[in-house]
């Protein structure tokens, strides 16, 4: 198994395990994220494990301005995350954090964030055993905007 730089022959195989991530995202969506990803190669990277057989895993790492939990800047970022289930519990989750740390590192960076979806204990779990502790817990939400709004009471005061 090598962990090595994502390759543009492996555009394909990359967004194969992504959609084994994300399940519910559209392929169009999956594809356009990882467009931008390549375009902004400075604040972005993308390690991949490789097998004889093709890809087994992948982790996408960015550079943010900032991260919760986090007192530098810049913020090495671990965006995505997944090894093959016929690969896991093998070490290789634990090379593409090492890969995603080094890089970061090679860039100014003294720490690094990551994230993990509320219910999904198995990746919590993953990220305590390699080093990561948990700093705050949080609900997000979102609303869709409409015309509606720009009709609100907002005065405009006199200068």
């Amino acid at each position: 198994m090598e962990i090595l730089k994502l390759r543009s022959d492996e555009h394909d195989a990359w967004l194969t395990l992504r959609e084994l991530l994300w399940p519910g995202s559209t392929r169009e969506e999956l594809t356009r994220e990882q467009a931008e990803i390549i375009a902004d190669s400075q604040r972005n990277c993308v390690f991949v494990a490789a097998a004889e057989d093709g890809l087994v895993g992948f982790v996408e790492v960015s550079l943010r301005d900032w991260a919760e939990g986090c007192s530098s800047r810049p913020v090495g970022y671990i965006e995505a995350w997944y090894v093959d289930h016929a690969h896991r519990r093998r070490g290789i989750g634990r090379q593409l954090f090492e890969a995603a740390e080094a890089w970061a590192l090679s860039r100014g960076c003294t720490e690094m964030g990551s994230d993990a979806e509320f219910g999904n204990e198995v990746s919590q779990q993953a990220h305590r055993a390699l080093g990561y502790a948990e700093v705050l817990r949080i609900v997000l939400f979102s609303k869709r905007l409409d015309e509606s709004v720009l009709g609100s009471k907002v005065g405009n005061r006199a200068s």
